[in-house]
């Protein structure tokens, strides 16, 4: 069964089965040229021209993501400039979309406490009612309780929006508050 453009190879003949030298498809030997150009460039950057190993492309990755957590201004600032954060109606509002979206599940729409502590009153469980410690308890969560940690899913301007309005809403008279909870702050 041969072709006319099919050429014999001479001295490869088996058993009376006849061996042709039929070319390899362009597309094949090309995709071959390549892989090997590939792989002479690659060879050339990795290993003479010293490009980066995995575990320094790594610690790259992991000093940016270093740099982006030191840039989180929830954890610079002090109770004094976390006042003027606080008193910044932008932030309020903001915090109080973050709010909706995330916190009202568990601390009821109006701040009022459901599965999580009434927000309102002045009785504090972890924070002590400071502005510091309301935005780290908001940033590391209460693993215990079930509250996860924001940190990961917002960003730190969301954190500080969110911990700004619910300081916003101090003795606010929600209907059907929770029963207090920790203990009892007079200067929040």
């Amino acid at each position: 069964m041969s072709q006319d453009n099919d050429k014999e190879i001479k001295g490869h003949d088996y058993d009376g089965i006849t061996e042709y030298d039929n070319p390899l498809p362009v597309w094949w030997v090309a995709g071959f040229i390549g892989t090997v150009i590939f792989a002479f460039i690659y060879f050339l950057h990795y290993q003479i021209a010293d490009g980066p190993t995995l575990k320094q492309d790594l610690k790259v990755a992991l000093a940016e993501i270093e740099k982006v957590k030191a840039a989180q201004p929830a954890d610079i600032l002090s109770e004094d400039e976390l006042g003027v954060v606080f008193n910044d109606q932008k932030n309020i509002a903001l915090g109080g979309q973050v709010y909706a979206g995330k916190c009202a599940v568990c601390h009821g729409n109006d701040l009022q406490g459901v599965i999580g502590p009434n927000l309102v009153d002045q009785y504090w469980i972890h924070t002590k009612g400071t502005k510091v410690g309301m935005v780290h308890t908001v940033a590391e969560g209460v693993a215990e309780k079930g509250m996860p940690p924001w940190k990961d899913l917002l960003k730190g301007t969301e954190i500080l929006a969110v911990t700004a309005f619910i300081y916003s809403k101090k003795g606010s008279n929600p209907v059907n508050p929770k029963a207090p909870q920790g203990d009892k702050i007079e200067t929040y």
